[in-house]
């Protein structure tokens, strides 16, 4: 759970979001018009490379069918006598096509739609040009009374749109993290279940605070090893600029060594390692929900977003998102590692003081 299971993890991670963008997406069409614009409608979707056109319908119920089962992500309908609209070109019956897909997914339903509008809109635009200038217009005029305002996009983050840089760099140390609480609560929460707490302090030598550095150490360095291979591969991919590397991995080992400690403390507190179990489950598996990159932080309620700013993995991503992304420098990242180093520091010296307390108390010991 802290060495080669996490590291396969990791890999399988970075092996899922290995091609970046997703790209050839199977959508249908249902082309109820069979006219040579829609034909070549259909030559352009298949060219663009977010697009496979992978099925053509003559009825809606077989359309149906491969949506429910998702065969295709959406399906394109043109229907009968779209091209004569468009000979027409009277503005108030403009000709209409209807993209039907799942908005469950997201992602897949966000990348058809931008797909569909770019193929549709250069159609568009090449069918208003040609006929601004079957009336006389000039080329370069067309295009330019086409579209007299425009609006100018510019992506200052991600602009490659790269699941890899951003989603499978932000699941890793939302995956460790886990395993971080999860580790610290089992290391002390078994001696607790075995009655061999005060064997546990006697071994170094009666001194709190060491039993429990001690007690955290081998899986904190073990899953920073883990956290430093995973992430000199994404430094191989290209993913993670060099100077950003040691900061980044810096901040992880802060944050694992915050959970460790976490869990720790909760199963000395609650001399339960069922309890302790129990709440790491609770705090870290949903935690990257609530990081802010799955849902946007100022759009929650006020205590799902108090929440989230309570837990110390939205800071951090927030932090490597600015690293890895933004062009913040590391400097800037100082007082977060900081608050993790003094968060802890407190966390392991509570847990020494409960240590302290459970060998002394047979109450403590055997439960599970």
């Amino acid at each position: 759970m802290v060495s080669w299971l996490p590291l396969l993890m990791g890999l399988l991670l970075v092996w899922t979001f290995a091609s970046g963008l997703p790209t050839r997406l199977p959508i249908g069409v249902l082309d109820a018009d069979h006219s040579a614009l829609s034909r070549q409608l259909l030559r352009m979707l298949d060219a663009s490379p977010m697009l496979s056109l992978s099925a053509q319908y003559s009825d809606e119920a077989e359309m149906q069918r491969d949506l429910r089962a998702g065969r295709v992500y959406g399906a394109l309908v043109i229907p009968a006598g779209t091209a004569a609209a468009v000979k027409r070109g009277h503005p108030s019956h403009p000709a209409q096509l209807a993209l039907l897909h799942n908005a469950q997914f997201s992602s897949h339903s966000g990348l058809l739609q931008k797909a569909l509008r770019g193929v549709v809109g250069t159609l568009s635009a090449g069918i208003e040009i040609s006929m601004r200038e079957k009336r006389g217009q000039s080329p370069l005029a067309a295009r330019q009374s086409l579209e007299p305002v425009r609006a100018s996009l510019q992506a200052v983050y991600n602009p490659a749109l790269n699941y890899q840089q951003f989603l499978a760099a932000a699941l890793l140390p939302a995956l460790l993290h886990m395993l971080a609480m999860v580790a610290g609560a089992w290391s002390s929460g078994t001696e607790l279940r075995a009655a061999s707490a005060p064997a546990w302090l006697a071994s170094a030598g009666g001194q709190v605070l060491p039993a429990v550095l001690l007690k955290l150490a081998p899986a904190w360095l073990l899953l920073n090893a883990v956290n430093g291979l995973l992430w000199l591969l994404m430094r191989q991919l290209g993913l993670v600029p060099a100077d950003s590397l040691l900061p980044l991995l810096g901040l992880h080992a802060l944050l694992l060594a915050v959970y460790a400690a976490l869990g720790a403390f909760v199963a000395l507190a609650a001399s339960s390692l069922r309890t302790a179990l129990s709440a790491a489950g609770f705090i870290t598996a949903p935690a990257f929900a609530f990081s802010g990159l799955a849902f946007p932080l100022m759009a929650m309620p006020p205590g799902a977003r108090m929440w989230a700013e309570s837990l110390p993995l939205t800071w951090v991503l927030e932090g490597q998102v600015g690293l890895l992304q933004q062009g913040r420098s590391a400097l800037e990242l100082l007082p977060l590692a900081g608050w993790l180093g003094l968060g802890a520091a407190a966390l392991l010296l509570a847990s020494a003081a409960l240590l302290q307390r459970a060998a002394r108390r047979p109450a403590c010991w055997g439960r599970r």
